[in-house]
């Protein structure tokens, strides 16, 4: 019988925080798309074809980053470049915020952005995705 190995590095620190916080976000967007159901379902007047795009919106959004997090999980160096366009598309929406005086939840919202794109460029992660 032959031996079984497994492989037990998860990876570096930062690929590990990467999927933590992709997983994280996608978690809260869940959340989000939850009450967004739940606005839609009440809602005594609405734009029904805007309620329905604004909710799937963000149920596709919460798809996608629960799996990219999966996909970098296991080392797919190909989701790290849709996982970072994800990741950038919270500069503009904080900005609108920082600009709307939502400073409280936009200034974050850019920050982890960034965080994560730093996380997912730094050398331990690209040498985890086989880059190097």
């Amino acid at each position: 019988m032959a031996r079984v190995t497994i492989d037990s590095d998860a990876g570096p620190d930062t690929l590990r925080w990467a999927v933590r916080l992709l997983r994280a976000e996608a978690v809260a967007l869940a959340l989000l798309a939850g009450w967004l159901i739940w606005a839609d379902l009440t809602a005594t007047k609405t734009d029904l074809v805007s309620a329905l795009f604004v909710t799937g919106f963000a149920i596709a959004g919460a798809a996608a980053l629960w799996a990219l997090g999966g996909a970098l999980a296991r080392r797919r160096a190909g989701a790290r470049a849709p996982a970072m366009v994800l990741e950038l598309m919270l500069l503009p929406v904080g900005w609108f915020m920082l600009q709307a005086g939502m400073g409280w939840l936009g200034a974050p919202l850019m920050a982890l952005g960034l965080g994560v794109c730093a996380l997912l460029l730094s050398p331990p992660t690209t040498r985890a995705l086989g880059f190097e």
